[in-house]
Order: C-alpha cells, then structure tokens, then sequence
C-alpha cells in the first residue's frame, strides 16, 4: 500500500519522443517541491532486470512475440517488488519510469500481434496489476522519430532496428491505450518544444499533487 502523498508516475512514446529529457525536467520539478524521487527503466531497474534488458535488446535472432512479454512482465514483477512498492510506502517519494504496460500493450499486444487483451490478460495478478497514477504519453509523428533517430548517430538496439510498419503499429498501439485508459493517460504532444511539453506536464502534475 502507497502512501497517500506517494505517486508512480509513467513515461511512454516511441523512440525520439524526448521521454527521457521529460523525466529528468520532472525529477528536478518535484524535488524543488520537496518530493523524494527515484527514476527507472523498463525493462532494468534491478540486476535481474538490466539483465534481461541486455539479453532482449542485444539479441541478434527474433525473440517469440509470448516470450517477449513474459519477458518484460518479468523484469516489471521483480522490479514491482523490489524497487517500486517499497519505495511508495514512504511519505513524499514519487517514483517514475520510462516505459510500463502500455509499452507492453504497444509493441506485444500491437506490433507483435499477440493482442492487447492477451497482454492486459498477463497483469491481472499482483504485483502486474499496480497501475500509474498518471501515464505521459509523449506523442510524435513516425517521420519526426526517424528524423530524430538518426540525429542521435547511435547504434541502433533489438527494437530500433525495425522498419518503419513495425513504428506504425506501435503508434497505433498507443493511441488505442491512450483512449482505452483515457482517465490514466495524457496525451502530449511531443513534437513542441522541450519548454512547451515540461510546462504542460508540470501543470498535469501540480493539479494532481
């Protein structure tokens, strides 16, 4: 059990959609409101799950799309129990992740053609079954993800490399998880400035608190 000023707060998005430069700007926010803060990634967070994070985004062969979400229901039950729910049963700690079940929903449920409910189905139980507060979907464009990816000049991962249906698919999946949990998440659109999209989460944010 949380405590009441206690908050799981999540980042979602494609890649490029500026998730992680959104969740340091909100790190450095709620600090200055006195909020103790703990970022993490999905998959990671804990040993077992930065390894399966190396096993899945290393690999060089397709990983079956059921072992893919077991995978990563895996790595988010361990890091549930180990890092996020203890960390909530304190006053004032807000923890946020980049990445949680809507990613789940997005590239298994979508991309991978496992189908959300299939997904949804595989969080019924605790600890799978713990939901954000507030879920940021950073929305941008298939083009503005490429364009932005290949700014980076990074070598790209097990996900990045794939073509430009799979990106597609996954922005429907998002969308659908964006109007099927509209109470959880707000949509943003992440193509503005990093100003324009820090002030509108700040303001989310500071309503709920």
């Amino acid at each position: 059990m949380s405590a009441k000023n206690s908050f799981l707060f999540s980042f979602e998005g494609i890649e490029g959609s500026g998730k992680s430069t959104q969740i340091k700007c909100l790190k450095s926010f709620l600090e200055s409101l006195g909020y103790k803060v703990l970022c993490l990634r999905e998959p990671g967070g804990t040993k077992f799950g930065e390894k399966l994070r190396e096993a899945i985004l290393q690999s060089e062969d397709p990983i079956f799309a059921n072992a893919e979400a077991y995978l990563f229901a895996a790595s988010r039950a361990q890091l549930l129990e180990e890092k996020i729910l203890p960390y909530l049963k304190n006053n004032k700690h807000i923890v946020i992740l980049d990445r949680y079940i809507d990613s789940s929903i997005a590239y298994q449920g979508f991309a991978r053609r496992l189908g959300a409910e299939k997904v949804i189905d595989i969080h019924k139980d605790y600890p799978l079954n713990t939901l954000p507060s507030v879920t940021f979907y950073l929305k941008i464009s298939l083009e503005t993800s490429m364009d932005r990816q290949h700014s980076r000049g990074q070598e790209k991962d097990y996900f990045e490399k794939e073509n430009e249906l799979f990106y597609k698919t996954l922005i429907e999946g998002y969308d659908y998880c964006s109007q099927k949990f509209s109470k959880r998440i707000r949509t943003i659109d992440a193509s503005q400035s990093i100003e324009s999209v820090t002030q509108q989460i700040e303001s989310i944010v500071k309503a709920f608190l």
